[in-house]
């Protein structure tokens, strides 16, 4: 596991800064310019980083900007972002901003590992006979209950038997009347419109942790695979 850190040239090696408290943590890290385009085979090499550190400080807007670099680079698509701010720039974060979290400078080690681990399990992905995990959405399968975000998400007994189907079946696509008798059972009857609402469901009840449920148009729905 390493963790990039991105921060401004002439502060990122500074003995307190995010560099040098990971170091001492044991972490291995790699550092790339704030205000440069991140080249991918220089800095990033062959495995994206466990998560990314961007140290804002007081520079909200530089940090913004490399934000949206970070995003747009496609080994990042899934790695948490995290940007390190002092508190006068803390009511200058936008809502709207998509980091992962936020860590206060200077840092605490301790908070700071904390932080990183916790951004990393809300982005991973498992599987095994009772618990199956993509990024914040967890399914239970031996309580029969779905959390997102730790948060238990109150489902219907079809809702989670579709949701069940679709993540243990990921990046298959099925149609509604497939949907209908693997799900549903063959002795159902019902049309498949059926099937839509209880996706509209989902996505209405699971928020932002439906975004694997995707909509293939004139076939079915399907879970992205990772």
């Amino acid at each position: 596991m390493w963790i990039l850190v991105v921060g401004s040239p002439q502060l990122i090696e500074r003995s307190e800064g995010g560099l040098a408290v990971l170091r001492e943590l044991g972490c291995r890290v790699r550092a790339a310019d704030l205000w440069e385009p991140l080249e991918h085979d220089e800095v990033l090499g062959k495995d994206p980083p466990a998560a990314v550190l961007v140290e804002v400080l007081d520079q909200v807007e530089a940090g913004r900007a490399a934000l949206g670099r970070l995003r747009a680079a496609p080994p990042l698509a899934e790695v948490p972002i995290l940007a390190a701010v002092t508190v006068p720039a803390l009511q200058r974060l936008d809502p709207s901003d998509t980091f992962d979290d936020i860590v206060l400078v200077p840092y605490l080690p301790v908070e700071l590992y904390v932080r990183i681990r916790r951004a990393e399990w809300r982005r991973s992905e498992y599987s095994d006979s009772e618990r199956l995990k993509l990024g914040p959405l967890v399914i239970d399968r031996a309580a029969h209950e779905v959390l997102v975000d730790g948060r238990l998400i109150q489902l219907t007994h079809q809702e989670f038997a579709l949701l069940e189907f679709l993540a243990r079946h990921r990046g298959r696509v099925f149609s509604r009347q497939q949907l209908l008798e693997r799900v549903w059972g063959v002795d159902y009857y019902g049309g498949s419109r059926t099937v839509d609402i209880h996706v509209r469901r989902l996505r209405m009840k699971l928020a932002s942790a439906a975004k694997p449920i995707e909509t293939v148009r004139g076939v079915g729905y399907k879970m992205k695979a990772p």
